[in-house]
């Protein structure tokens, strides 16, 4: 079974998680081949098994060698290891008294390596991944090295999700949509918001942004932000540093956005080094919607 094939088939046992992203539709899967909605907007299935749902094009610096290099870091240097311990056991352990099988959307997913590790770290077989990404270039990698998930090219802002669709959404290091997030969250469904904190790649952020207010970051207000939309479960704090080699350090300054705006020569000097201690600081955050005041959830939407 082919890419595609395979992919359709698995869409099509899970047809009404989805909708269309155009007119929000619900959408049937057609010979195999394409998901098409009730007003016939169709979207074609792609020879390696994710399927374009995106009404925009992405922009920006996401290119194939950057999610490479992020995929690299992820799954080969161990920096992030320990996050996806701590957040497949989160998951399992708020999540094993339910009753249906359970879906985990990961909306930013890039280039799937996040996603993959937690569902392996969780080891569910019950369990579905769904990935979002607007970035078509990390939806190729992942459909490609992570067969058994979902991949999709996607707007988080018109998400195909349906409503009440996922049972667990997964937010690591990217920007979030609340309102998209409480639409597609099922009934005690669960958002996991992963933010750095002040330490996270310190070391980098120092070379690059040297004394500016850039070299220190702060996340409080994005923290409260989550707070104000979702009642808080459970929070964790990661603080953790890694030694890197050489050719590891330059994966890690491809993969972030970071270096984009630095001199030449800050970066060269950073990934010359023989090896070097990075810094991972993480909060992660687990909510759900809060129950409805008076009938009515009087939180504002973003």
């Amino acid at each position: 079974m082919n890419g595609r094939t395979r992919s359709a088939a698995r869409i099509k046992e899970m047809e009404p998680a989805f909708q269309c992203p155009i007119c929000g539709c619900r959408v049937a899967v057609i010979d195999d081949k394409s998901l098409v909605c009730i007003e016939k907007h169709t979207f074609d299935f792609a020879k390696p098994g994710y399927l374009n749902l995106s009404v925009r094009p992405a922009k920006g610096h996401y290119t194939k060698e950057l999610f490479e290099s992020r995929r690299r870091m992820i799954t080969e240097s161990g920096l992030y290891a320990p996050l996806h311990e701590r957040l497949a056991r989160m998951i399992k352990e708020h999540t094993q008294s339910a009753a249906i099988p359970c879906t985990v959307a990961d909306l930013g997913c890039g280039e799937g390596s996040h996603l993959g590790r937690i569902l392996e770290g969780c080891g569910c077989p019950g369990m579905t991944g769904i990935g979002l990404d607007l970035s078509r270039e990390g939806i190729i990698l992942a459909s490609k090295r992570y067969a058994e998930s979902i991949w999709i090219v996607g707007d988080l802002a018109q998400s195909p999700l349906a409503d009440g669709a996922v049972q667990v959404i997964l937010n690591i290091l990217s920007p979030a949509n609340y309102k998209e997030f409480k639409r597609i969250l099922a009934r005690d469904g669960l958002v996991i918001k992963v933010l750095p904190r002040s330490g996270y790649l310190r070391e980098l952020r120092q070379t690059i942004f040297k004394d500016s207010e850039k070299g220190m970051y702060q996340n409080d207000g994005v923290a409260a932000l989550f707070q104000k939309h979702f009642h808080v479960l459970d929070t964790a704090r990661l603080h953790y540093s890694k030694e890197l080699s050489t050719g590891e350090l330059a994966d890690l300054v491809r993969m972030t956005p970071l270096a984009w705006s630095s001199g030449n020569k800050e970066i060269e000097a950073f990934i010359q080094q023989d090896s070097a201690e990075i810094t991972i600081e993480l909060d992660i955050l687990i909510g759900r919607i809060p129950k409805p005041i008076d009938g009515k959830n009087k939180l504002p939407y973003i």
